[in-house]
């Protein structure tokens, strides 16, 4: 799936995904109306993804506010995934980005990115981030200390131990040359991932592009705690991890440098895998049941020696939960 859009130099496209978002979609249109562009042109894409409240009916009554406003209409519920990629299909942009409808901008945040992005010659450039619950704010930033210089990709996937540019699992927390789109199929989300697809797409991001920068412009105000979030929620939309996951490691593992990167994706899925078992004591017994079922699949296809070395160098309670998914066989195979 490739855009076939003629692209407009000096146009950013901001893409955003909705669903009954009458309580916050203003917000974010209104930061929209609000951007200081200087030369740079907007373009909105805001794609109803079948919502049954007045999110469409918001959307229209920033049509004279947003010159550059589209409103695209699903006619079934589709999820994120799938509602971003319609938004990118009909990007006309020179660069693109995303805004989740329950978030804002700073005024001077597009345009930041936007001359980063073009100055650096790179082809993404990510930022910080403000975390937003209730009325506190607090400032999150992307775990690269080097600002503002361009980057490999690849090289910021590890250290495995500690936070990475693959751990800030933000897509909306960057700006990306929509070029890519035509020379390779690394923009478009998969669309049977519900959650967890920001993580499987960054990933792609790292391990196939040749140059990215991080800004420290922290101009995306990211509301948390919300009802109906994915933190708040405990159905089977939790266990989107799982498949994501799964097309992680498949795509690390065709890649040149697999030795190298496997470690920090398995590792990351670890985490990810404990977290879930944490907080699986709220969910209903056959999401517990499907998860463990799930999981005991994806651990038969792993390398077991990797990823019992990966386990011993985790705490105890995580490293004895891992372990305990690989098969004795495995674990025998990896002594």
């Amino acid at each position: 799936m490739k855009s076939t859009m003629t692209l407009i130099p000096g146009r950013i496209s901001v893409v955003i995904p909705a669903y009954n978002q009458e309580a916050y979609i203003c917000d974010a249109l209104s930061s929209l109306v609000r951007q200081k562009l200087g030369r740079w042109e907007l373009e909105v894409l805001v794609v109803d993804d079948a919502s049954d409240d007045q999110t469409a009916a918001l959307v229209r009554s920033y049509q004279d506010q947003l010159p550059g406003l589209k409103l695209i209409s699903l006619t079934e519920n589709a999820g994120v995934s799938a509602a971003r990629n319609a938004g990118l299909e009909q990007a006309t942009g020179e660069y693109f980005t995303f805004l989740d409808p329950d978030d804002w901008y700073s005024p001077e945040h597009l345009e930041t990115l936007a001359e980063s992005l073009t100055e650096l010659h790179v082809d993404f450039v990510r930022c910080d981030h403000v975390r937003v619950t209730g009325t506190n704010r607090v400032i999150h930033r992307a775990p690269q200390a080097l600002r503002g210089m361009p980057l490999h990709p690849a090289d910021d996937i590890e250290p495995i131990d500690s936070p990475s540019m693959v751990d800030y699992a933000f897509v909306w927390a960057g700006m990306y040359r929509t070029e890519l789109m035509g020379t390779r199929e690394l923009m478009y989300f998969d669309a049977q991932l519900h959650s967890a697809e920001d993580r499987l797409w960054l990933w792609k991001l790292h391990l196939n592009t040749e140059r990215y920068a991080v800004v420290s412009s922290p101009g995306v105000f990211y509301r948390r705690g919300l009802p109906g979030s994915l933190t708040q929620v405990f159905d089977h939309r939790q266990l989107g991890f799982i498949p994501a996951y799964s097309q992680i490691l498949t795509e690390v593992r065709l890649h040149p440098d697999a030795d190298r990167h496997l470690p920090k994706a398995m590792r990351q899925f670890f985490a990810i895998v404990c977290h879930h078992e944490k907080r699986a004591k709220n969910y209903p017994p056959e999401v517990r049941l499907e998860m463990k079922q799930k999981l005991r699949q994806v651990f038969t296809t792993i390398d077991a020696p990797m990823a019992r070395q990966v386990a011993l160098e985790m705490d105890v309670a995580r490293r004895r939960h891992i372990l305990s998914f690989l098969q004795p066989g495995q674990i025998g195979a990896a002594k």
